[in-house]
């Protein structure tokens, strides 16, 4: 397995940087523009969230990105040593957010859990999240729609024919 580890100041300047550094590593496996925008996004909001949650009210302190390949898979962890999540479940919900204040949409586990093939947070509170993302390229990611071989489209997480098919 090939593996590259980066860690980096845990800034808004950097994230532009992660999404370059994953990017880059996923060249290897010759993606379609489309899994390619889908690891970037799903990066960005990993690196967005250690960002803006991790080190809120404290100094700040870096965030560790580890890619590697495995086959066909990228596996990519995303990872500070921040105030961590107490309830890990709620802060996974579509449109659960700790700052409404400043207008977070609560959607950066949503669309990471979307764009890659599978999806996971662990967190201790004091102590850091880590967020494991797996993309299997010629897979589709988990919200996207496959098409039959007889024109119809069935959902890949359902099996069933999702609305407008």
């Amino acid at each position: 397995m090939n593996k590259v580890t980066v860690i980096f100041p845990a800034t808004s300047e950097n994230e532009p940087f992660a999404r370059s550094v994953a990017a880059a590593f996923c060249m290897r496996f010759d993606p379609t523009l489309d899994e390619l925008s889908d690891v970037k996004t799903a990066v960005s909001e990993a690196v967005t969230n250690c960002i803006v949650h991790a080190y809120a009210g404290m100094e700040r302190g870096d965030v560790r990105m580890e890619c590697a390949a495995d086959g066909s898979t990228l596996h990519i962890t995303i990872s500070d040593s921040g105030r961590g999540i107490a309830d890990v479940a709620r802060a996974v919900e579509p449109f659960f957010t700790t700052l409404e204040e400043e207008e977070r949409s609560g959607m950066g586990f949503t669309i990471m859990q979307t764009f890659m093939t599978a999806f996971s947070v662990e967190s201790r509170p004091g102590e850091g999240t880590a967020v494991t993302m797996t993309k299997r390229f010629g897979a589709p990611a988990r919200g996207e729609e496959r098409r039959t071989a007889a024109g119809g489209c069935t959902d890949r997480n359902e099996g069933a024919a999702p609305a407008g098919c």
